[in-house]
């Protein structure tokens, strides 16, 4: 669905539906903007019959439109085509580099203790990046490349998922994944917190991308060691907010820590952001004592990063 408002969000228009007999998932992801079209992604919620939380069925698409149509004609839309991460590869296809971090069945969650439970592995809440470097091996040249970095549910830390969305000549939205030197597939790749929610954002100012992310501390603990603070599995902790800057979203520097609650129960997670002037202005999901756990919290919090761009070193 989709409405409008042209007196900043005080009346809105009624809700226009771009899709039919589909079901979607949706974060608080990133808006890209580029060639007088806008771009945002969601997860299409492809495979159903997967018991529990259902990250392997999810399939991201790009939702395109030129900013000088009707965005509230359904007309106006382009969505790219794309398999459900389940459709791409299975578990028992991947070893060597620890994913998936613990056994699941293949279309229903593992209970590896008390209230703690494994979801098969999969992908959700895509961020959309477009290379601008042309020094950058996944940089095109057309411009008609944007690369999805999606939060990888593993069961462990430390990575993200990667796909590629093209827009081929006939305007058509094309999936596929990513490639390095060797040829080999990039499905996985390195992020600080891609294991939750994160946040992408370029830096016109910087010429970098800034990241917001959870920080892992402790994602090794032993399940009969954890705190009872922690939510679910050991790479839940959902407390500590975290910020990075990267030239090439693979190689990221440490900026410093935006936000910290008290305990591993006073969340600050699931981030947006957005630049303003000098300063980064930070949305976050977060909780007190008043929180019923750490996912499930009770507040939003703003923060502002003075000066952000003294932060690069």
């Amino acid at each position: 669905m989709i409405i409008a408002s042209s007196d900043e969000g005080e009346t809105w228009s009624a809700p226009v539906s771009l899709t039919s007999n589909m079901k979607w998932h949706g974060s608080s992801c990133n808006v890209h903007y580029s060639h007088q079209h806008v771009h945002l992604a969601m997860d299409e919620r492809r495979d159903l019959s997967i018991e529990g939380w259902n990250t392997a069925g999810l399939a991201p698409r790009v939702l395109r439109a030129n900013t000088n149509d009707d965005l509230l004609d359904p007309k106006s839309w382009t969505i790219s085509e794309a398999p459900a991460f389940n459709q791409i590869v299975s578990a028992d296809d991947l070893d060597h580099f620890g994913i998936p971090f613990y056994t699941t069945p293949t279309r229903a969650p593992a209970e590896l203790g008390l209230g703690r439970v494994c979801a098969p592995i999969g992908w959700l809440e895509p961020n959309i990046v477009q290379f601008h470097d042309p020094r950058h091996l996944w940089h095109d040249p057309a411009g008609r490349t944007l690369h999805l970095f999606l939060r990888a549910n593993t069961g462990g830390t430390g990575y993200a998922a990667l796909i590629k969305v093209v827009e081929q000549a006939d305007g058509r939205l094309v999936t596929a994944l990513e490639t390095v030197p060797s040829r080999r597939m990039s499905l996985f790749i390195p992020l600080p917190g891609g294991h939750l929610k994160f946040f992408i954002l370029y830096d016109d100012g910087s010429k970098l991308y800034w990241l917001l992310s959870s920080q892992p501390t402790d994602s090794m603990v032993r399940l009969t060691h954890m705190s009872s603070e922690r939510y679910n599995l050991p790479n839940n902790e959902r407390h500590r907010l975290q910020l990075h800057f990267s030239k090439n979203c693979v190689d990221w520097c440490f900026a410093g820590i935006v936000a910290a609650g008290q305990s591993e129960r006073h969340a600050r997670n699931y981030p947006s952001m957005a630049v303003d002037g000098d300063d980064l202005l930070v949305l976050c999901r977060s909780a007190d004592d008043e929180g019923r756990d750490p996912q499930y919290a009770n507040l939003i919090t703003f923060h502002r990063v003075k000066e952000f761009r003294n932060l690069v070193y």
